[in-house]
């Protein structure tokens, strides 16, 4: 028979293993500084990053650096130059930044004309009373602030874009990027978050949005909670695949707070995931959603609805692609 004693001595060790399996983690190792990004092109664009970090710069800068990788790219038709164009033939571009030290972020949507919108919302974050700019509004600001007009509608994305219009025909398809191309290295969002050698955590976004999109369209990718949430007291969060799900569920917020409550980076990911699923199931198997989270301690992970989301890592300790867990088969 139990006396009060050992039951509050079983209760106390119960309650510490129920702790443990919900932070236990997909086992990978902590390290710091780190970066990790979306999709298998974010190994160029840590590789940037990693230059500041590795000398012991600012997060916020590293992130900034890392993903104008990918913004100016040309090849790659979902980010930046040479994105693909809404529905009207114009190249719209969707971009935030920010600082978990002290929760500054800046962000622009909709925004024509500028190469690196990227470089654009940490002004915005850094300079204005704002968090946001969109449309006219962000290229008068882009233009004030030195930036150049660029026609970001290359011949390649013109070509393709004049083909969809024969059918015009506009239903979002898993990994649909990879379709547009043939190349499987051609994906959607770069969402990259870091941790830098002081252990301030920052994040950025960016992206050409959905292609062929009606003009105006912007995702989560822009939105502070949504598309990247970063909290140096906890950790950070972005994501990849259908926006407005993402939005509705203010899922990278979403994440970062699972973390607080101790769940691993990979857990959080897939609350995240299986609470989009669960509002609706059969939505669910037409649509790819990711997540990719990072905490504090430098553990990293994801999760997504489908097969086919991947994404990069580099540290001091290894710099590699990682197959993103999933949690229906398509």
């Amino acid at each position: 028979m139990l006396d009060r004693r050992n039951f509050i001595r079983i209760s106390s060790f119960t309650s510490l293993l129920g702790i443990t399996k919900a932070t236990a983690g997909a086992g990978i190792p902590a390290t710091k500084p780190i970066v990790i990004s979306t999709w298998d092109f974010g190994k160029a664009a840590n590789a940037e990053a990693w230059k500041i970090l590795n000398a012991g710069g600012k997060v916020v800068d590293a992130v900034e650096a890392g993903v104008k990788i990918p913004e100016a790219d040309e090849s790659n038709q979902s980010v930046g130059y040479g994105g693909l164009p809404d529905r009207d033939g114009r190249v719209t571009l969707d971009a935030c930044i920010m600082d978990g030290a002290n929760l500054a972020c800046g962000s622009v949507a909709c925004l024509e004309h500028i190469v690196h919108p990227i470089s654009v919302a940490k002004l915005v974050m850094q300079t204005t009373p704002h968090v946001m700019l969109v449309g006219d509004g962000a290229l008068q600001f882009a233009l004030a602030n030195g930036f150049t007009k660029t026609n970001l509608l290359t011949p390649k994305s013109e070509k393709d874009w004049k083909e969809w219009l024969k059918k015009a025909e506009y239903k979002p398809v898993i990994n649909i990027e990879k379709q547009f191309t043939g190349d499987k290295n051609n994906h959607d969002t770069i969402g990259m978050i870091a941790i830098d050698a002081t252990g301030n955590i920052g994040g950025a976004c960016t992206t050409s949005g959905l292609a062929y999109k009606m003009h105006g369209r912007v995702g989560d990718s822009p939105i502070i909670g949504a598309g990247l949430y970063a909290d140096s007291e906890v950790g950070a969060a972005t994501s990849t695949g259908m926006g407005e799900e993402v939005i509705r569920t203010c899922g990278s917020h979403t994440v970062v707070e699972l973390m607080r409550q101790g769940y691993s980076p990979e857990q959080a990911c897939k609350k995240a995931v299986e609470r989009i699923i669960k509002r609706n199931p059969e939505r669910a198997k037409t649509l790819q959603v990711g997540f990719l989270a990072l905490n504090k301690k430098g553990e990293f992970g994801a999760y997504a609805i489908h097969k086919g989301f991947n994404y990069a890592v580099k540290s001091n300790k290894e710099e590699k692609i990682y197959e993103s867990k999933y949690a229906l088969n398509s």
